[in-house]
């Protein structure tokens, strides 16, 4: 099956104050997968509707492969017919008394009556449907129904077919839109289906936007995210950068960052590293700081778990000589084969603590239980500073 070829990607700006506020910018070039993330009533599944034209928004454009499909300033408003958007919804949005080929089949109206049945065939073969083809959404698990619906949606999506005069704009390159496409499905289904669409994708000239409020998920299978709160876009980057080097501390918390902390930037090293005054100590920081951070500035400052290592006695490793804490284990949780372990600071107030997780199987190996006496690593790479605010412990 030839798949239409795109130059030019999405891109929306969205303005509104109700039902639901937006004050949205995000863009996602031809093969990329762009994840929309944030908390439960952020705005995410409005600011999909609004691509697709399921939504009308007060002010705005939606641009995709170069052309208009909405520009509210210039009156350009195109029905959903003709975004030629795949949309895959939450609940799958199948009719239930139709087959998985007709419920594909659906979706590839402009292809010729005799094509359209081989096409959906081949879509249902490319989710890994095949002899699943007259079976009626009922008859299907929900990682099967899920499938139908993303082939269904690809079909509308990548039909080359031309469209007819009275839906000029049909043909114009297009995209994918995940609605958290996932959430319905058992945790063994899900990480099978993310790994389709991790498969699929490469295969997808187009724009795919994934709604999802799981972080591992976009980190997994996003290029970028854009993170969404109140129907703000804080922040959008690669996952692994919005998550561990976020702009503020309100973003951090949205992120999941639980470790953070105040200091003061210290003095200018010879080696070129900058220098955090914390709890009486001297850290080093490799990340490069935003200008404007000078010595003597109160900041706030965050690290990740990951950017936390725990020191085995008698097996050194390379990094315990960069930033290393001692101090106490203050409560520790076995969670399967990781455990959870919050660690407080020598010099640090009874209610401070870092956490971090080490394998279980070393944690019970070293004698990590609550009141051992500990060492750790903060690595100066996973370190980042933040502007100082003085709301940032209420927030």
């Amino acid at each position: 099956m030839r798949m239409a070829a795109t130059t030019r990607g999405l891109s929306v700006t969205l303005r509104q104050r109700a039902p639901v506020p937006l004050d949205c910018t995000l863009d996602c070039a031809p093969g990329e997968l762009l994840a929309l993330v944030g908390p439960s009533g952020s705005g995410k599944s409005t600011v999909l509707r609004c691509i697709a034209g399921l939504h009308l928004p007060a002010q705005g454009r939606v641009e995709c492969g170069g052309a208009s499909w909405l520009d509210r300033q210039r009156g350009i408003e195109l029905p959903p017919q003709q975004r030629r958007v795949g949309m895959v919804f939450q609940n799958y949005s199948l009719l239930p008394h139709l087959s998985a080929l007709d419920n594909v089949a659906l979706a590839l109206w402009q292809s010729a009556p005799g094509q359209r049945e081989a096409e959906a065939r081949e879509w249902l073969e490319r989710v890994h449907l095949h002899g699943l083809e007259r079976h009626f959404p009922a008859q299907l698990s929900g990682g099967q129904q899920q499938r139908v619906a993303l082939a269904r949606a690809l079909a509308r999506t990548m039909s080359t077919t031309s469209a007819p005069e009275s839906t000029a704009g049909a043909s114009e390159p297009a995209a994918l839109l995940l609605d958290e496409p996932f959430s319905a499905v058992d945790q063994v289904t899900r990480r099978k289906l993310q790994q389709e669409l991790a498969r699929l994708r490469r295969e997808l000239p187009i724009p795919i936007v994934l709604v999802t409020h799981d972080l591992d998920e976009a980190r997994m299978l996003a290029d970028r995210m854009v993170l969404l709160h109140h129907g703000v876009s804080l922040q959008s980057g690669p996952p692994e950068e919005v998550m561990t080097r976020p702009a503020n501390t309100t973003i951090a918390r949205l992120v999941g960052l639980v470790n953070i902390f105040e200091g003061v930037v210290g003095e200018l090293p010879p080696n070129g590293r900058l220098v955090l005054e914390w709890l009486g100590r001297r850290l080093e920081v490799a990340d490069n700081p935003r200008p404007g951070f000078a010595r003597g500035d109160k900041v706030l400052w965050a690290i990740p778990s990951e950017g936390i290592l725990l020191h085995l006695p008698g097996h050194p490793s390379p990094n315990e000589g960069e930033n290393p804490v001692t101090g106490s284990v203050a409560d520790c949780i076995v969670l399967g084969p990781h455990t959870q372990i919050m660690f407080r600071p020598d010099g640090g107030a009874h209610d401070m603590s870092l956490t971090f997780s080490a394998p279980t199987h070393v944690a019970q190996r070293n004698g990590i239980v609550s009141g051992a006496v500990i060492s750790v690593t903060l690595l100066a790479g996973a370190i980042h500073l933040m502007p100082w605010s003085d709301q940032w412990s209420e927030s």
